[in-house]
């Protein structure tokens, strides 16, 4: 499967210290899996954690799932013991909690040499400094932490989100720009799935890979959001077909439903079919 095509629509939360709900992910209908060390352990299980964690990892089972594991941050008392335990694990990627610089990511990536790493956007500073971050040569992914970046910036809840907005989109763009993976933050009301749904239309338009996710409840809401829908894919389809069809009669554009389809809409209907065929091998 092609990296650029790999859905990334649901990427859901799951406690590194609980073997049931370590064991429990692999039947679930997600994406990817972040394996947490960070916030989802306290303290007196986070040296347990990483051992209960090496073994599921080991055992497998976890299928297409992309393993992600985040460790505590390098300042505090675990994160290098983490670090250098997560590159002797089966996973997929590494992912560092409150990256401020790429400075952050040039030590985790000392220790980690060549595991993929994933940075958490989740500090004003690491908005402003989203570009550079982004543009890091290991690094494969951004999670939006929007529960942190909203304490930070000491903002009100708005189901609108107007607050979050600047940071959203400067990460947006620098992963765009660099063509790294990026998901959006958690939606808290996790037996909410109307203003989960809503949320995520909010995400998907704006232009985010997928949502990260605190619940199994949520997995089928954000995969149905973040997949082509059956509308998309048929106009996909006409569109490629139409222009085609053009080009073959030595004219540079088409129309399909009243509107002009140029080179630059086919290769968004190539690119919403290859998603489409990826999900559907997933699926498979």
């Amino acid at each position: 499967m092609d990296p650029r095509n790999r859905p990334y629509r649901s990427v859901l939360y799951i406690p590194g210290s609980k073997p049931r709900a370590l064991d429990k992910a692999r039947s679930l209908p997600v994406d990817a899996i972040i394996f947490d060390l960070e916030d989802a352990v306290s303290a007196d299980a986070k040296e347990e954690a990483r051992t209960t964690l090496a073994a599921a990892l080991a055992e497998g089972g976890y299928g297409a799932r992309v393993k992600i594991v985040r460790i505590n941050g390098l300042e505090t008392e675990w994160g290098r013991a983490d670090a250098a335990a997560v590159a002797t694990m089966d996973c997929d990627a590494i992912l560092l909690p409150k990256v401020d610089t790429p400075a952050d990511l040039d030590a985790l990536a000392a220790i980690t040499g060549d595991l993929p790493l994933w940075a958490m956007m989740e500090t004003p500073r690491g908005m402003l400094n989203a570009a550079a971050i982004a543009a890091h040569p290991k690094l494969q992914g951004m999670v939006m932490g929007t529960n942190d970046l909203a304490k930070d910036l000491q903002t009100r809840f708005r189901p609108d989100r107007l607050p979050l907005m600047a940071g959203l989109g400067l990460c947006l763009l620098a992963a765009k720009a660099e063509g790294v993976i990026i998901t959006d933050g958690v939606y808290n009301a996790f037996k909410d799935a109307e203003g989960l749904q809503v949320e995520c239309e909010q995400g998907r338009d704006m232009g985010f890979d997928g949502k990260t996710l605190i619940h199994p409840a949520q997995v089928d809401v954000a995969n149905a959001a973040f997949a082509p829908s059956e509308a998309e894919i048929d106009l996909s389809r006409r569109q490629i077909a139409a222009f085609e069809e053009a080009e073959a009669a030595g004219q540079g554009v088409a129309v399909v439903d009243g509107k002009i389809v140029e080179n630059l809409h086919v290769a968004t209907a190539r690119e919403i079919l290859a998603k489409a065929d990826a999900i559907a091998a997933l699926s498979a």
